[in-house]
């Protein structure tokens, strides 16, 4: 209830303040405008396709990135030679501006769905790679040798006691994933192509307008709460035996 009571004090403000100063619409649209404007879009720009497009790089970026986030993150914490030969090349890269691959990945697979996928893989992946391969680093060393003092094989040790203790570093990895998800694929929509979200905010920018721009920046926040969210009830179904404060959300 506060935070419904926030929200509309911060819109009656929006609405009523810039006109109070004198701040012309097309700097600072009022909600209002910004309402006009998305029914706009809706008849006349295919504003729900644009949004479909971009929603299913967001979740593809996302399972991609995760995957290969947990598999590297898994291979690397049970192997300590393979982290010592790969790690330089995976801070490399994660170092290395995503902007900057984009147009590469423009040019390499052309203006489709694809090099905003990739973009979006290269940022979701580190944060789940580091989150999964610290927590296999830090399982108790007391339980591994427990469970190998009674015969138990590598996978045996991995699925009862490393997979279990990084399944909450693992999630709290995954909501910030979820996030740059949306970052990445907009990254790749800005720089080229002519679908999704990234084109239209390219588009009303280039059009000076700004009321396009907002209703552009209020659904690519929608779709990265959506994706939080989704995370958040996965982690509530998948660690429900934990507290609730151990995988509690921001």
């Amino acid at each position: 209830m506060a935070s419904l009571a926030v929200l509309l004090a911060f819109l009656a403000a929006w609405e009523w303040l810039p006109a109070l100063a004198r701040i012309p619409e097309f700097i600072l649209p009022p909600p209002s405008r910004v309402w006009q404007e998305f029914l706009r879009m809706i008849a006349n720009e295919r504003l729900w396709y644009h949004t479909g497009i971009t929603s299913l790089e967001v979740v593809v970026g996302f399972l991609l990135g995760s995957l290969l986030g947990i598999v590297i993150g898994f291979v690397l914490g049970m192997a300590p030679r393979a982290e010592l030969v790969l790690s330089p090349y995976i801070l490399a890269l994660q170092i290395a501006p995503k902007v900057a691959f984009a147009p590469l990945f423009v040019m390499w697979l052309g203006y489709t769905v694809y090099p905003k996928i990739l973009v979006a893989v290269l940022i979701v992946f580190f944060p789940v790679m580091v989150n999964v391969l610290t927590a296999v680093r830090t399982v108790d060393p007391d339980m591994v040798n427990l469970a190998r003092s009674f015969s138990a094989t590598r996978w045996q040790v991995f699925r009862m006691i490393e997979y279990p203790a990084s399944l909450a570093p693992l999630f709290s990895g995954l909501r910030i994933a979820a996030t740059l998800a949306v970052i990445g694929v907009v990254v790749g929509e800005l720089v080229g192509g002519n679908l999704g979200l990234g084109y239209l905010l390219t588009y009303g920018e280039g059009q000076g307008n700004t009321a396009m721009v907002f209703v552009t920046i209020i659904l690519l926040t929608c779709i990265g709460i959506v994706a939080y969210a989704g995370v958040v009830l996965v982690e509530r179904r998948v660690l429900h035996y934990m507290p609730r404060a151990q995988h509690a959300t921001v």
